[in-house]
């Protein structure tokens, strides 16, 4: 799963563990298994993921393998350790090919990819922008999209899960992220530093590697395997860990945070605090 943000703000006063100082930001990749199809499902992913949120109190949520419903626990798990914060959030369905509909979980629900998001209360509420990649596995009858959430001029956030069976179709629809969509909604919304964390099933120094698909003005930060954070280089990664999920699914989750250089710009604050 990959997840990616734009931030134009940045909540003064904002200090998550491991960074001081203020305009700072903590996203949190969690991939949890949750089909009930998988091997790695164990029932104790969403429990879990719940616990990590009330423990490191993330500004931003990214949610890979998940079921609809999860996003709603999981909304409120965020906003009870914010209270008073506006927390918003987005799901997207992968599609199933063989039938045309949506993926499925094995409890029936639409299975696929969500966002949480801890913002202020200003502002209008975030646009939803959504999508499936035109490059597919066709030997997987899942079909992989990608979700965002745009907050005009303060954050764009997206996440997306890339194909896990075929290295180059991953790589193509990497490209297809940060170098269609992202410059599409920059040009239609405006520009934003943008961050991008997630499972995107390519490894640094694998073939295909995944550094080839982050493009020059970007940094990168990986859990040590398939799980990245990419940040556009007005932004700084300053620090970031694996989190243990307690055997609950296949993946830690991870912990980054990022700061805008020189500390946030004047305006509203994006973030409650």
């Amino acid at each position: 799963m990959v997840f990616l943000l734009a931030l134009a703000g940045l909540p003064a006063g904002s200090s998550p563990a491991g960074g001081t100082g203020s305009g700072t930001l903590r996203v949190l990749q969690m991939n949890l298994c949750n089909s009930g199809r998988a091997g790695c499902w164990t029932g104790r992913a969403v429990p879990r993921a719940a616990e990590v949120i009330a423990a490191e109190l993330p500004d931003l949520v990214t949610l890979n393998e998940i079921c609809r419903d999860d996003v709603t626990m999981l909304r409120r798990a965020l906003a009870a350790d914010h209270p008073g914060a506006r927390v918003v959030s987005a799901f997207q369905a992968a599609g199933d090919r063989p039938s045309g509909a949506a993926t499925r979980c094995d409890n029936g629900q639409p299975y696929g990819i969500g966002l949480l998001a801890r913002l202020d209360g200003r502002g209008d509420r975030p646009e939803v922008h959504r999508g499936t990649y035109p490059v597919q596995d066709l030997a997987d009858p899942e079909e992989r999209v990608w979700l965002c959430l745009h907050a005009a001029a303060v954050l764009h956030a997206c996440t997306t899960h890339l194909a896990n069976t075929d290295g180059a179709v991953a790589l193509a629809q990497c490209g297809h992220l940060v170098g269609t969509v992202v410059p599409a909604i920059r040009r239609d919304d405006g520009y934003a530093p943008t961050v991008l964390g997630g499972d995107l099933n390519l490894r640094a120094g694998g073939v295909p590697d995944v550094r080839s698909c982050v493009p020059p003005d970007y940094r990168r930060i990986d859990d040590g395997a398939r799980q990245q954070v990419i940040a556009t280089d007005d932004l700084t990664i300053c620090c970031h860990r694996a989190v243990d999920m307690g055997g609950s699914t296949d993946h830690p989750a991870l912990l980054a945070t990022l700061a805008v250089r020189g500390g946030p710009p004047a305006g509203p604050a994006t973030f409650a605090r």
